[in-house]
């Protein structure tokens, strides 16, 4: 499975020349390719070339005197095989700025409906432009409203775009956006976990916190968040998610919460030893499952834990079990 878009940094001199006979040769003896100037004018001091494959991939190189950027979602040459990879947050700036420009008008040109929504469409564009996730996680937002159930995709993606362009995700985006995957089969049950940790954030950031994502502690594991505001103590945040009783084999809403809080007490926060808040989304659960697991309030093996669904206009619901050391105003 290839991974998010990445810049792929060659510190070798390059030549018009040089690019037709490495990269260009090569994409079309492998795949059928046409080279062309790019769509939009490279950054001041340095040439580019971009590359349609036949197969609908493209692949952008740009390069001055200190070395050349390929930018791809098809096969690499071998002249750029040994090297080093940069996210966009890593590569040049101005660089970046194209490159994305680039992918973003090609992204927008295949699926217009993602133009309405253009801080969704840079923030995911490391997987709504790979190599092999493009069609799935574009179509778990068009045709499965990002996980939602019984909701308008067009909502869904209102909700995610609002929240997104606040930039709270910002420095973490690569990782984030990962999250989703960019497999050619959709896992609709993992991209919607992955969208729990946006709306953990989401919950976070409207109490007033400031958050960090992917927090190493000492165990060697990653915790998902770090919470902290102003005169209150950092608190460390895991999320999970449950999946409806009719996608599993859990016959009950409420048995389908314990299991998966269980995969989290008995992993990552058993070796923790503690002193973290499990959340555990339940917004992949239907009105009427959800109005079981609200009314019986089932304890999740953790405590604090905070058990909630969000809706995509915003609305959550929940309860929390035992003491929750945040200033959540919904629980």
């Amino acid at each position: 499975m290839a991974k998010p878009l990445r810049f792929r940094r060659s510190t070798e001199s390059w030549s018009a020349d040089r690019v037709r006979d490495l990269l260009y040769r090569d994409l079309d003896d492998n795949l059928g390719a046409s080279s062309s100037t790019p769509w939009f004018k490279p950054p001041e001091g340095y040439d580019a070339r971009r590359f349609d494959v036949d197969n609908g991939d493209t692949a952008l190189f740009c390069w001055n005197r200190d070395g050349g950027w390929w930018l791809g979602n098809t096969e690499t040459p071998e002249a750029l095989w040994r090297t080093d990879k940069q996210s966009f947050a890593e590569a040049p700036e101005d660089v970046s700025e194209w490159a994305q420009r680039e992918f973003l008008a090609e992204l927008h040109e295949q699926s217009p409906w993602l133009a309405d929504y253009p801080t969704l469409s840079w923030f995911f564009l490391p997987v709504f432009m790979s190599k092999d996730g493009r069609e799935t996680t574009r179509a778990f937002f068009s045709e499965h409203a990002a996980g939602f159930p019984d909701a308008d995709p067009a909502d869904a993606l209102a909700f995610y775009e609002e929240f997104l362009d606040i930039g709270v995700l910002d420095d973490e985006r690569h990782v984030m956006a990962g999250k989703l995957g960019t497999s050619e089969f959709l896992d609709l049950a993992r991209a919607s976990a992955a969208m729990s940790e946006f709306h953990a954030a989401w919950l976070l950031h409207e109490a007033g916190y400031e958050i960090t994502p992917e927090i190493e502690v000492t165990t060697g594991h990653s915790l998902d968040f770090r919470a902290d505001r102003e005169g209150e103590h950092g608190v460390l945040v895991e999320v999970t998610r449950p999946v409806p009783t009719n996608d599993r084999a859990a016959d009950t809403p409420i048995r389908a919460v314990k299991e998966t809080a269980e995969t989290k007490t008995s992993g990552q926060l058993e070796a923790h030893g503690g002193g973290a808040v499990l959340f555990v989304d339940c917004s992949s659960f239907p009105d009427d499952e959800w109005r079981r697991v609200r009314g019986e309030r089932p304890d999740v093996g953790h405590r604090p834990a905070v058990v909630f669904r969000v809706r995509p206009d915003g609305s959550v619901d929940g309860y929390a079990k035992g003491s929750v050391p945040l200033s959540l105003p919904q629980f």
